[in-house]
């Protein structure tokens, strides 16, 4: 090997004190403390390295702390797509609703649709509510073109689901995707189920008028449902 050809590789090669910082910083993120992690994530994207992404993708999974989380999404953001997007993926197959989740939540954030395949008719339909609503909100983000209406139905299956948050989600869901969720509405304001009566017309309440409130409307779909009024009307 040629002496030019040695001094090449050297200057291609990390510094060792570079390589112990990242040794330090992938350390910080697993800290007792959550001061010191949310720093470490806040480096981590301060200073993006591609050596970070799967300590931050693991610490997604398993971090406690909100903000934390919020922070490690954040830095991810940060690194290229290309990479972060495929690590994401896998991670909606992982059997923590946690990790299911955060991935999620970060893909929605990173907003490369080269992921919205793999937003299933599955995850859209998880059992755990908050993998679920991190699900419906990627979804609307991450669908291309033409394909609102089709994920409006999808999203109307769940309507009537869960508690208030839940349903909130779902009704912010669908009215993000705008006119393309209006047939789907009207089909579900006739659907059988009360619960799910009141879940369509109170959406579609919002959506014509954004101002009005979530518990304004879903009270006054509650009074269209028992009078068995129609849902345009008074």
């Amino acid at each position: 090997m040629t002496m030019a050809k040695q001094e090449q590789e050297q200057e291609q090669r990390p510094a060792p004190e570079v390589d112990a910082a990242v040794i330090r910083a992938l350390g910080a993120l697993e800290d007792t403390s959550p001061t010191v992690r949310l720093r470490a994530a806040l480096g981590a994207g301060t200073a993006p390295d591609p050596r970070f992404i799967d300590k931050l993708v693991e610490r997604c999974a398993v971090e406690p702390e909100f903000y934390v989380r919020e922070m490690l999404t954040w830095a991810l953001t940060r690194h290229a797509a290309s990479i972060t997007v495929p690590k994401l993926v896998d991670e909606l197959r992982s059997e923590s609703a946690q990790a299911r989740s955060q991935a999620l939540h970060t893909l929605s954030k990173i907003g490369d649709r080269q992921a919205w395949p793999a937003l299933t008719p599955a995850l859209l339909a998880d059992a755990d509510d908050e993998v679920a609503r991190s699900a419906w909100r990627a979804a609307v983000v991450l669908a291309p073109e033409g394909a609102e209406p089709g994920l409006a139905e999808v999203l109307a299956t769940r309507l009537g689901r869960g508690g208030w948050e839940t349903r909130l989600s779902l009704s912010r869901a669908l009215i993000a995707l705008g006119e393309a969720a209006v047939p789907t509405l009207d089909a579900a304001a006739a659907n059988a189920d009360p619960l799910v009566r009141e879940h369509a017309i109170a959406t579609e309440r919002l959506l014509r008028d954004p101002d009005a409130g979530f518990e304004f409307a879903i009270e006054e779909a509650k009074r269209i449902v028992v009078l068995g009024t129609n849902a345009q009307e008074g």
